[in-house]
């Protein structure tokens, strides 16, 4: 990843990619989760891009309301509760037009749960190929601002957090590279907070390894526009990229067939060559069920062959 995905084009994708995940359905309950294991209700880097393409996947699961005495009350959050179950159900089957069209009749509700899904909807319904040019500014701009919305109606909100970072990343897209870099800290802010209110969030975890990644390959003349923005300009190791990927596996080990990579990919650049052929082997015997597993396994095939594995 040759630079932050929030400052690079290549960013938005792997960011994308990184929240498009499953939900896996449990007893009485749904409970967000990737396409291996994770989470319910949320969540995709190679050379040239900041947050890989999320799949959407942290460990959310659906809220439990309280009880209450005042029976409109209990009747108002049993109907909230099945309305975001629905979410759920949908989002897991990769039903993004339904789900759009049925959170979208909640935009004005004061319900965070209810926005941060639809924030995340609307960013992935901007990313699909028939979508244009046009819808999908559009989209992205709603998802960003519903993520907002949601965290100004619940700051401990984990979710609420993420894809605001995320929409605020893929606004930056459409308002250059200057503002994507100028939002490089706030984007970091978030995800950590988002970690510090579920620390079982191997998607933010992830992606905070490819924030620290990108800004440790920054180019030069992304540097010097940092370096123009602030006093102290983001920087980050290799060994911090790892960490964090690290922390992804031990939350929820082989989630992300990116994560995989990622973590191949830094052993490399930190001339530890056993690791690094263990974690592309990983990455290249990882199930392919989607396309982008499939170009992970061609990545790390690839590498692989530099070490005549």
């Amino acid at each position: 990843m040759a630079g932050l995905a929030v400052l690079r084009p290549s960013v938005g994708r792997w960011l994308h990619s990184a929240t498009r995940r499953r939900v896996k359905t449990q007893p009485a309950r749904l409970h967000w989760t990737s396409r291996s294991k994770s989470s319910p209700g949320e969540g995709s880097g190679g050379n040239g891009a900041f947050l890989v393409t999320l799949p959407a996947l942290s460990l959310l699961g659906v809220e439990i309301y309280r009880r209450s005495n005042d029976m409109g009350v209990v009747h108002a959050h049993a109907k909230d509760e099945e309305v975001i179950e629905q979410a759920d159900y949908l989002y897991s089957c990769g039903e993004t037009e339904k789900l759009y069209q049925l959170l979208v009749q909640y935009k004005d509700s004061d319900n965070a749960e209810f926005l941060w899904r639809l924030a995340r909807a609307s960013r992935d319904l901007a990313f699909l190929s028939h979508i244009s040019a046009d819808d999908k500014k559009r989209l992205i701009y709603e998802g960003f601002n519903y993520a907002k919305k949601a965290l100004e109606i619940k700051t401990s909100c984990s979710p609420a957090h993420k894809w605001y970072a995320v929409c605020l990343s893929d606004v930056g897209d459409y308002e250059g590279t200057k503002t994507k870099i100028g939002n490089a800290y706030k984007i970091k802010e978030h995800l950590e907070k988002a970690v510090e209110l579920n620390p079982k969030d191997a998607t933010s975890l992830h992606i905070l390894g490819l924030w620290c990644f990108a800004f440790t390959e920054l180019p030069w003349y992304q540097h010097k526009i940092a370096a123009m923005l602030f006093a102290s300009p983001p920087t980050s190791t290799y060994e911090e990229a790892l960490e964090f990927f690290l922390k992804a596996e031990a939350v929820d080990s082989n989630f992300y067939s990116k994560n995989l990579l990622m973590v191949g990919k830094t052993y490399m650049m930190l001339k530890d060559q056993e690791k690094a052929k263990l974690w592309l082997s990983k990455a290249r015997d990882y199930p392919a069920h989607t396309e982008e597993d499939k170009q992970v396994h061609k990545e790390a095939v690839d590498l692989l062959k530099k070490f005549s594995v």
